[in-house]
């Protein structure tokens, strides 16, 4: 039987060609990565290897893609740190938040005997990052810095239950890595605790939007974002563009508004009215004229790719909107 781990080696053999080329002929190294184009950096959140990836095979995949700009996610940064290893009832990455009652993705109920599994796990994990050096994670930052890969964002999640300390955990990680910001799916209540220790470690967090226009706690409205921003300077945003159009706004003019805010972008396609994800072209988000107008205007800031829909594997499906991508921009 073939493993996840397996398919998504083979699945490197099977990229797109603008993607093999990059590679270099057999027994040639690879050149160093590069994913900007036009000036604008295209990056790729770790989110989207969360099928069949590990921490460990993250940066060779990513280099091999020809990406050279990475959002890591808190569980693979603190994996590659030597984080002892939690049980995974999802099929998929988790950072802290994403589980049930988190304001990540819904997630199925949990039986009794893997609710106490996880709280064991949680226990485990709480004492290894109270012991950890911060030097571990500079150890992390060398690892993406020596395959040529820019870790600009790290996206650590905060539930509503995240206490000060686990918020301030955040912030010396993200500092011993020596990230741009923080990009994190929250709630307001959550933020408006975040803003001070940002200001603390003078770093920026950027709360994650997503659909839920009906949830006040959310990131979901323009609203919402204008509330938490209004708590201190450092609080940004991190666009979806996907999840911003699929709750009826328009990311171009929101960028163009708020773009010395924003601190990285999450690309993806999905259908508005709060619709599903689409592969991308297929949906209604406004992919094509967001790169654009990060062409013109040279925003600072990356745009992540988040794969999301359903595609055939996470490593075709992250090249194909790499490809995407590099044919707005170089056209």
């Amino acid at each position: 039987m073939v493993s996840r781990r397996d398919l998504g080696k083979m699945a490197l053999g099977a990229l797109p060609l603008t993607a093999v080329a990059q590679f270099g002929g057999r027994g040639t190294p690879p050149p160093p990565p590069k994913s900007n184009f036009g000036g604008v950096q295209i990056g790729v959140i770790t989110y989207s290897f969360r099928q069949g990836i590990k921490a460990e095979d993250l940066i060779p995949t990513i280099n091999k893609l020809g990406i050279n700009a990475v959002e890591l996610m808190s569980n693979h940064a603190e994996a590659l740190a030597g984080a002892p290893a939690t049980p995974n009832f999802f099929g998929g990455a988790r950072g802290p938040g994403r589980g049930p009652g988190g304001p990540g993705r819904g997630r199925p109920q949990l039986t009794p005997e893997q609710q106490a599994a996880m709280q064991a796990a949680r226990e485990e994990l709480n004492k290894w990052r109270a012991s950890v050096p911060m030097d571990a994670f500079k150890a992390v930052r060398k690892k993406f810095d020596d395959a040529n890969i820019d870790l600009k964002i790290l996206c650590y999640n905060l539930a509503a239950s995240a206490t000060d300390e686990e918020i301030d955990y955040s912030f010396r990680m993200a500092q011993a890595l020596g990230v741009n910001a923080i990009s994190s799916s929250s709630t307001v209540s959550v933020a408006k605790r975040v803003a001070p220790i940002a200001e603390k470690y003078k770093l920026l967090w950027g709360g994650h939007g997503h659909d839920a226009i009906d949830d006040p706690e959310q990131f979901a409205t323009l609203e919402s974002y204008a509330k938490i921003m209004s708590f201190g300077k450092y609080i940004g945003v991190n666009l979806d563009i996907g999840h911003f159009t699929a709750a009826g706004y328009d990311a171009v003019s929101y960028i163009k508004e708020h773009h010395d805010r924003i601190t990285n972008l999450h690309l993806k396609d999905r259908k508005k009215g709060r619709g599903p994800n689409t592969r991308w072209g297929e949906g209604d988000t406004p992919i094509k004229d967001v790169l654009l107008l990060l062409k013109k205007e040279k925003y600072p800031f990356p745009a992540d790719i988040e794969y999301e829909y359903f595609g055939t594997d996470p490593v075709i499906e992250v090249a194909k909107c790499l490809e995407y991508c590099r044919d707005i921009l170089i056209a």
